[in-house]
């Protein structure tokens, strides 16, 4: 049998969505508010899954406090109160779109699991708005 454990997590962050190669009108047209070249800023909502087998012996999929110290250490230390774009290596080539950001936090905390865990990344932009990955 398999359980779905999860730690909320969050941080917040500012950014710019746009395409380097487009004119800041093209880039308004999609992007819209978020193409502003001064940025703007979300709080970003996180929850991380796993989902696995029960250990026998602990009882646990894996142990929160072990995975919030991960959350922190990988995610929250690199993206809280940092301009995505500007600070974050990922982001000065690849677009910080909530897809994105998901898929990169998958990436970094994934190698941290055994291959009989699945890892699930859900990201919240806007408390309306949001995205999950889940590799």
């Amino acid at each position: 049998m398999e359980v779905t454990v999860s730690r909320h997590a969050h941080f917040n962050a500012a950014h710019r969505l746009h395409v380097a190669s487009w004119s800041l009108e093209r880039n308004t047209q999609v992007f819209g508010k978020c193409a502003n070249p001064k940025y703007h800023g979300h709080n970003y909502e996180l929850i991380v899954s796993v989902r696995g087998a029960v250990d026998p012996i602990t009882g646990f999929v894996v142990d929160l406090s072990w995975l919030s110290v991960l959350i922190n250490k990988e995610v929250e230390e690199r993206l809280d109160h940092k301009n995505l774009n500007e600070e974050v290596a990922e982001f000065k080539t690849l677009n910080p779109t909530a897809e994105n950001i998901a898929m990169v936090i998958w990436q970094w905390l994934q190698p941290h699991f055994n291959e009989n865990q699945k890892l699930k990344v859900t990201l919240y932009e806007t408390p309306r708005n949001f995205v999950e990955f889940s590799g």
